[in-house]
């Protein structure tokens, strides 16, 4: 079976890869940017959320702190993109490391208002300062090749994925960050640090996202902080996050998909009505937490789970076992 997915990987990374060879059309290449990015933002949210239970409202402040510093250093510093864009990562790591010393302390809904009300802050910040040019934004330089952005956009979130599946479920620190999310105090008994964990995955959450809102800048060349720092990129990951299946890694990339390709057919056919887009959508939200309260991988791996302990008590499991060893 790893072999078998093994090989699936491989296949869907050669497609990924060849993706731009085939689609000529910029408009369905830009879309395409756009969804991979968003699957980066959800998997880095779930890091904070789905893993450690912190609900994190101030995620796109990190995106927005990471696009704003590449802007910044790119047309009042001079630096080259390059150079720009791990700054990006760099600042929103360590504003995530101030943030978090005092919010971390807080629990459950307490946590979630500290870290809307941290968003807020930043974003009237950038409201009054002259540097980032305030509500007016701050247009970069045009770079036009879309194909670009893409493999960059690709790159960073393949890199993302990559290392948080190693960090969160092949190496210890993943299965820390579960025992503080089920049991704060008896994660402390066992001699684990609550707190230091909890800092840990909050800067590795907002590592990626800076990144990417860097990314995003450069690529949309305008950004103002309506569009950077607004609620849009927290409250639309933490959908994507819930929708697909919080503290697993392919939860996340499948609520991203659905939700981001919901919301693209909606708007190219049926723009006219906001109001019944926030209306399905809510409802799909809602559907979900009643219906299928762990989302759609998480219900997945629910039912896969029970299956085998019901093959395993029946003895199926070890007769297919033998049945396989047999055969080979």
């Amino acid at each position: 079976m790893k072999g078998l997915n093994f090989r699936w990987a491989i296949l869907l990374l050669a497609i990924l890869l060849a993706l731009p060879t085939f689609v000529h059309d910029t408009f369905v290449l830009r879309v395409i940017t756009e969804g991979i990015m968003w699957i980066g933002l959800a998997v880095a949210f779930d890091v904070i959320a789905g893993y450690t239970g912190y609900l994190n409202f101030g995620h796109g402040a990190f995106f927005g702190l990471g696009a704003y510093t590449v802007a910044i250093l790119m047309m009042r510093g001079n630096w080259p993109f390059a150079l720009a864009l791990p700054a990006g990562g760099v600042v929103a790591a360590i504003a995530a490391f101030i943030a978090g010393l005092p919010t971390l302390r807080l629990k459950g809904p307490y946590f979630a208002i500290a870290t809307w009300a941290l968003a807020r802050a930043i974003q009237q910040l950038a409201l009054m300062m002259d540097i980032t040019g305030g509500p007016d934004g701050m247009r970069l330089p045009a770079l036009l090749n879309p194909q670009f952005f893409y493999y960059l956009m690709f790159g960073v979130v393949a890199v993302t994925f990559t290392l948080l599946w190693y960090l969160l479920e092949r190496a210890p620190f993943g299965l820390k960050l579960k025992a503080i999310r089920e049991d704060d105090l008896g994660a402390k008994a066992l001699g684990l640090n609550p707190t230091k964990l909890k800092m840990q995955s909050f800067v590795l959450s907002s590592i990626p996202t800076g990144i990417l809102g860097g990314i995003y800048a450069y690529w949309i060349t305008f950004i103002d902080p309506a569009s950077t720092l607004g609620d849009m990129i927290s409250d639309q990951a933490l959908v994507m996050v819930v929708f697909g299946g919080m503290g697993t890694l392919l939860g996340p990339v499948i609520g991203a998909i659905v939700i981001f390709s919901f919301k693209t057919l909606f708007w190219a056919y049926l723009s006219d009505y906001q109001v019944l887009y926030l209306i399905i959508l809510g409802a799909l939200i809602a559907l979900s937490v009643v219906f299928m309260p762990n989302g759609l991988w998480g219900t997945y791996l629910g039912k896969r789970a029970t299956r085998r302990k019901e093959k395993e008590s029946t003895g199926e499991y070890i007769d297919l076992r033998v049945a396989q060893k047999e055969g080979e």
